[in-house]
C-alpha cells in the first residue's frame, strides 16, 4: 500500500516532489495550475451496512416479540376467570289462585274490590252483651234499626241505654202490586229519636225491578224527609221474598246492582249520604259490589265476629238485641266509619 506524506496536502501552486522508486509506475500528468487534485489514499473498507441493518432489525423484532409475549401473559393473569356454567334455577312453583269460602262454595275475589279492613281481634263484647270494636283510637258507635214491628218506642230510655244512633224504616214497596207505602210509625219514630238526641238515618225496603223504580223510591224518601237533616245514611234495602207471587222473583244480579246504584245516585245528588244494605248471600252472589263503592255498605252478618271478605262501613250483627225502651227483640248495629 503506498503512503503519501501529509504535507502534500499543504502544497499549493507548486509542483509536487518526485519520489523516485524502483520500478515506480508512471505518474499521471500533473493537474493544471491553480487547482489541486488530492492524491488517492488507501483506506480500509467500512463495515458492511447490509450486515449491520440486518442485525438491528433482528434485535427490534426480538424486542417486539418479547413485548407481545409479556402483554399476552399479563392479560392471561388479569382477565376474570370464566365462571363455570351453572344449572339454570328451577322455575318457581306456580302460585295457587287466591280463593275464600262461603258455605260450601269456593269464591274468587272480585278484582278491584276493597277488602275487609277490620282486625277481628279488636271486636269484643261489653257488659250488656253488645258487640264493640276499638282499634287505633277509633271506636265503633252502637245503634239500632227499627220499624213498625217494634211498635211504640220510649226514645229517652233508648238513649239512656247507650244507643247513639237509630236508622228508621221510612217506607216500603209492596212485593205483589208494587205500591209505595210509608211505615206507620215513621213520623213518630223520627220525632222521638231526634228529640232524644240520637243521630238518625232511614232505610227504604225496596222491591224495585228496574232502575227507574229505584229512582222513584229514592224520590219518595226525599219527599218524606223534606225539612229534616239526617246524620246517618239513607239506605237501599232490597231483600228477596219467599213467596211465589213476589214480583222480584228471578231478578238477576246485574239489574239489582243497577237498581241500587240508581237509588243511591238520586239520594246523593240531593245532598244526602246513601248506603246499600245487604247480607252475605246478596253481597257474594247477587250484587256486584265494585259498582257500589262510592256509597256506604251496610252488612248484616250474625253469629260472632264478622268475616265478610270485602269492605263494609256499618254492621248489623244481631236481630235479637235487647234495649231499654223497646219491647222484644231489636236489630243492633255498629257504625265503623
Amino acid at each position: 500500500m503506498n503512503q503519501y506524506p501529509s504535507e502534500w496536502d499543504m502544497l499549493e501552486d507548486e509542483e509536487q516532489p518526485i519520489v523516485e522508486a524502483d520500478c515506480a509506475p508512471p505518474q499521471p500528468a500533473p493537474a493544471p495550475r491553480g487547482r489541486r487534485q488530492a492524491p488517492p489514499r488507501s483506506r480500509q473498507a467500512p463495515p458492511s451496512r447490509e450486515n449491520g441493518g440486518w442485525q438491528g432489525k433482528l434485535a427490534l423484532a426480538v424486542s417486539l416479540l418479547a413485548l407481545i409475549v409479556s402483554c399476552i401473559a399479563l392479560f392471561l393473569v388479569l382477565r376474570p376467570k370464566a365462571e363455570e356454567p351453572k344449572e339454570p334455577p328451577a322455575p318457581p312453583p306456580a302460585e295457587e289462585p287466591v280463593t275464600f269460602r262461603f258455605g260450601d262454595r269456593v269464591m274468587t275475589p272480585l278484582e278491584g274490590m276493597p277488602l275487609n279492613p277490620y282486625d277481628r281481634s279488636c271486636f269484643g263484647t261489653d257488659s250488656k252483651g253488645r258487640m264493640t270494636y276499638e282499634a287505633e283510637g277509633k271506636r265503633g258507635r252502637t245503634g239500632i234499626d227499627v220499624s213498625a214491628y217494634q211498635k211504640e218506642i220510649d226514645w229517652p230510655a233508648v238513649a239512656s241505654d247507650g244507643i247513639e244512633f237509630a236508622i228508621l224504616r221510612l217506607g216500603y214497596r209492596g212485593y205483589t202490586e208494587g205500591g209505595l207505602f210509608t211505615d206507620q210509625y215513621f213520623d213518630q219514630n223520627l220525632r222521638g229519636a231526634l228529640d232524644a238526641g240520637l243521630d238518625v238515618g232511614v232505610y227504604f225496603f225496596s222491591q224495585a225491578i228496574t232502575p227507574e223504580e229505584a229512582e222513584e223510591e229514592a224520590q219518595y224518601v226525599l219527599n218524606a224527609l223534606e225539612g229534616y237533616d239526617t246524620a246517618c245514611p239513607i239506605a237501599f234495602d232490597w231483600e228477596p221474598i219467599s213467596d211465589n207471587t213476589a214480583r222480584t222473583n228471578g231478578l238477576d244480579g246485574g239489574t239489582l246492582t243497577r237498581c241500587a246504584a240508581a237509588f243511591c245516585k238520586t239520594i246523593q245528588q240531593a245532598g244526602h249520604r246513601p248506603a246499600v244494605y245487604f247480607n252475605q248471600s246478596l253481597g257474594y252472589l247477587r250484587y256486584d259490589l265494585r259498582e257500589l263503592t262510592d256509597y256506604d255498605l251496610w252488612l248484616a252478618e250474625y253469629g260472632g265476629k264478622p268475616d265478610f271478605y270485602y269492605h263494609f262501613d256499618l254492621l248489623q250483627y244481631t236481630h235479637t238485641g235487647r234495649v231499654a225502651g223497646i219491647e222484644g227483640d231489636v236489630d243492633l248495629d255498629l257504625d265503623l266509619r
